[in-house]
This record gives structure tokens, C-alpha cells and sequence, in this order.
């Protein structure tokens, strides 16, 4: 059985209110933007993801970011589990992002975190993402019980739960 309803249909274009941004799946093509907005903040995402994900490396390479893309796509595609870039609206720049996975630890029925770009952390972008990520899960996306890590559980907390099997 698949963690997601087979008619279940992801959104393709999320507005970020009171913001000039919006939320859409990230793609293969979108490297070029989105390997400075991830090493240009790699420190701080380390620090958030390292322990968990191993991600972002502090050696990662421009190929090592497309092919990471490239396989974020296809699990969109497959509905496996779902990247959403945060872009400005001309797209010429992801300032963060949006991941919705299925669980990897007991207790929930989904997986959701995020983050911006250092330049926006503790801004107005930060606040309206943070206020409106958990409003959109609840309206548009089919869980009970999603988990926000990083939110309403550490990342220590959550290493900690037994895994789902």
C-alpha cells in the first residue's frame, strides 16, 4: 500500500501568502539555482540535516547536486516523496525548500520540514513559510498525523523514535 491515496493529485504551484514567492517541485533543470542556494547556506543546513540526511556535504559538487535533482524529480513523479523549491516569481532564484516524505519513524503519516536561504532566516519569507507550510499540509495533502521535524519534534527526538518498517 502506498503512504499516499492512489488518485492523490501533488500540487504544482503553492503561493506563499503575504509573500511575492511561491512553492513548486523542484526539477533536474533547477541546479543552476538551487547548488548556490544550498552552499551558500550548506553550514547552517548541516547543522540541521547533517546527522539525519548526511546532507549538504561541504564537498558536494555541482553534478553531485544535479544528480541529488534529478532524483528528487523522479520520486515526485513516482510519488515517492516530494521536494517543493521556494521561488520568487520570475524563478530566477530558490531561496529554500519544502520536503514532504513518507515516514521514516513511527508515529505520523508523513514527513514534513524546510528551510530558506541564510539571508532570509528570521525574516518575514522565514515567519510567512513557517506559518503557511503547516496550513497547506492540512488543507491539500492527505495525513492525519504529519510530523513537522525540526518543529514540533527535534531532530534528536526524531532520530530516536523507532523506524517504521
Amino acid at each position: 500500500m502506498s503512504w499516499l491515496p492512489d488518485d492523490f493529485v501533488h500540487p504544482t504551484y503553492v503561493p506563499v501568502p503575504g509573500t511575492a514567492l511561491h512553492l513548486r517541485p523542484i526539477r533536474e533543470a533547477d541546479t543552476a539555482l538551487d547548488y548556490p542556494a544550498v552552499m551558500g547556506s550548506q553550514k547552517r543546513l548541516w547543522d540541521i540535516f547533517g546527522q539525519a540526511w548526511g546532507w549538504p556535504p561541504a564537498t558536494m559538487t555541482f553534478e553531485e547536486d544535479r544528480i541529488d535533482l534529478l532524483r528528487h524529480e523522479k520520486e515526485i513523479a513516482a510519488h515517492q516523496s516530494f521536494n517543493y523549491a521556494l521561488m520568487d516569481d520570475g524563478e530566477t532564484a530558490i531561496l529554500g525548500c519544502v520536503y514532504i516524505d513518507p515516514p521514516e519513524r513511527t508515529g505520523c503519516d508523513g514527513e514534513v520540514c524546510w528551510w530558506v536561504v541564510d539571508g532570509l532566516v528570521g525574516g518575514e519569507v522565514e515567519r510567512a513559510l513557517d506559518a503557511s507550510v503547516p496550513q497547506w499540509i492540512a488543507a491539500e495533502w492527505p495525513f492525519q498525523h504529519p510530523r513537522y521535524l525540526g518543529r514540533d519534534i527535534t531532530w534528536q527526538e526524531w532520530l530516536a523514535l523507532p523506524r517504521t518498517s
